[in-house]
């Protein structure tokens, strides 16, 4: 693993963890840019999240590169900031990351929860600002929210500006009405299609008993990706919380690891390779 600058904001520089084999491949691997969760007010570029043996290391196993990024956290800096860092950690995927063995033509987003949520903004971006130098082959979205409006009144926060949303958004949620829409990729797929921004595929897994994040958050973007034409997958699992920790009181048992090799499936399909790690 090597830790490089990818950019510098707010006065300090952004950093990621660039996983790859030993020895360096002799051909441009695809790449996963991984974003990690934590409400937009903690977590770290170096744990997948999840409980998920060896995540990064199985990545490169199945044939990728993997980039997991930082951004700044809400007490740094409020939204769109934290997408504008994984923009621009995409953009030295596609202007530096050829030196480190980086195929930028083919390049996976995976979030989870707050991460997911800034994936699919960035995947979706049609907002006029810079786009990243790298080609978005497709998004893995784990339990993450996709409409803050809606999640708010779910959880009855529409007006506390000290939840994860407002601290994220810099206020409460009902105060800014126009940023919480912005900040809400369900509500960002007709504005794409609008500037003819291609779709990139979807595999959006949420846990059908999450408390944190309602699996509605997840249903939505996956009905409006799928009215606009957009290649869907969406798992529901069953028994599964946030984080895909079972739920209180259930019997159920929640397959991480088949959730993952899903995943990695999924990623392998969308690079247009299906025999990488095989």
């Amino acid at each position: 693993m090597r830790e490089l600058d990818f950019a510098e904001a707010g006065g300090r520089p952004l950093r990621l963890d660039l996983h790859l084999p030993s020895p360096s491949a002799a051909v441009l691997l695809p790449v996963i840019v991984f974003v990690h969760g934590g409400g937009w007010q903690m977590g770290t570029r170096h744990e997948f999240g999840p409980e998920v043996d060896r995540a990064f290391e199985r990545m490169v196993e199945a044939g990728f590169a993997v980039a997991s990024v930082e951004y700044r956290l809400s007490h740094e800096a409020v939204f769109p900031a934290q997408v504008d860092d994984v923009v621009a950690a995409l953009r030295w995927v596609g202007t530096d990351g050829e030196r480190f063995g980086l195929d930028a033509s083919r390049v996976v987003l995976w979030g989870e929860s707050a991460g997911a949520a800034l994936a699919a903004l960035v995947a979706l971006r049609a907002d006029g600002r810079p786009r990243p130098d790298a080609a978005i082959r497709g998004v893995v979205d784990w339990y993450g929210p996709t409409d803050i409006p809606a999640l708010g009144a779910d959880l009855g926060r529409l007006d506390d500006p000290q939840c994860a949303e407002g601290r994220w958004l810099g206020g409460t949620i009902a105060g800014l009405p126009d940023a919480a829409a912005a900040a809400s990729a369900a509500r960002q797929v007709e504005p794409a299609i609008a500037a003819e921004r291609e779709l990139p595929p979807f595999l959006i897994a949420h846990g059908a008993a999450d408390a944190s994040v309602p699996p509605a958050q997840g249903a939505l973007l996956a009905t409006e990706l799928r009215r606009a034409g957009g290649d869907v997958e969406f798992a529901l699992v069953e028994g599964a919380g946030h984080r895909f920790v079972v739920a209180p009181g259930s019997a159920a048992d929640v397959d991480r690891d088949g959730l993952f090799e899903r995943s990695l499936s999924f990623a392998r399909r969308v690079v247009g390779d299906s025999s990488i790690g095989h």
